[in-house]
């Protein structure tokens, strides 16, 4: 399983959200490319979110991530405000190796759809939950589509995962869902990538210790940002985990 260090990009800046809430927000004063430079040779992957662009339906900090990216190399994956191919085809033009589509899919399936066969296993989508259903447009509003109802409707597409947060974890430091991740990972069809409330080193060694094969990842952002733990120790304590798929 993939240590997959977080940076949510907010007005230039990187910061973190608590439960998805833009009235509660964290900002970090290191630079986000500085960041993603201090990663870059130890982590396979960095997850990036345009939080502007979650807000407004489109990509909003474009010459931003493009920065991130050159600092990390490859293997860095944007979400926030993808909602259209031109979209998708812009970021992988600038060196991104995985879009990650999160509104589109409750709303846009054909959308989805046309990105996963256009882009086998380079568009990732993000089943992000409060109470098991799926919520849209930035975690603003709320949908009655279960979240494993939506991952095995999309398993006939080849996807590069499913990313599943719970919203109600996302930023709190109280650990993950694990019994939802770990369903979703078993019973869904696709790869899976966690997110959302680790906050100890406690809560990644339980992830490896139940992950299934299929559980490939978990994106960390507030714990490392802050300090709670380093990143050596967090890769220590998914050394156990299964290989990924």
């Amino acid at each position: 399983m993939d240590l997959i260090p977080a940076i949510d990009l907010l007005h230039g800046g990187a910061v973190r959200l608590r439960q998805g809430d833009y009235a509660q927000v964290t900002h970090y004063p290191v630079e986000p490319a500085e960041l993603a430079a201090r990663w870059r040779g130890r982590v396979h992957r960095l997850h990036v979110v345009d939080l502007e662009g979650a807000r407004q339906g489109l990509p909003a900090q474009r010459d931003l991530v493009a920065r991130v990216a050159r600092a990390f190399g490859p293997g860095v994956e944007i979400g926030g405000g993808v909602r259209s191919m031109q979209a998708i085809e812009e970021y992988l033009d600038l060196g991104i190796d995985r879009v990650v589509l999160g509104t589109a899919a409750l709303l846009e399936p054909e959308l989805v759809q046309r990105a996963a066969l256009a882009y086998p296993d380079r568009i990732i989508v993000a089943v992000d939950a409060r109470d098991g259903f799926v919520a849209t447009h930035g975690w603003l509003q709320q949908s009655r589509v279960s979240a494993i109802d939506t991952v095995r409707h999309l398993a006939r597409l080849p996807l590069g995962a499913v990313l599943y947060t719970d919203i109600d974890r996302d930023g709190t430091e109280a650990g993950p869902n694990v019994t939802e991740t770990v369903r979703l990972a078993r019973e869904g069809g696709l790869p899976v990538i966690a997110s959302g409330g680790i906050g100890v080193v406690a809560h990644l060694e339980r992830l490896a210790e139940v992950a299934p094969p299929t559980l490939i990842g978990v994106i960390v952002g507030r714990a490392l940002h802050e300090g709670r733990f380093s990143l050596d120790d967090a890769l220590g304590a998914l050394a156990r985990s299964p290989a990924p798929v």
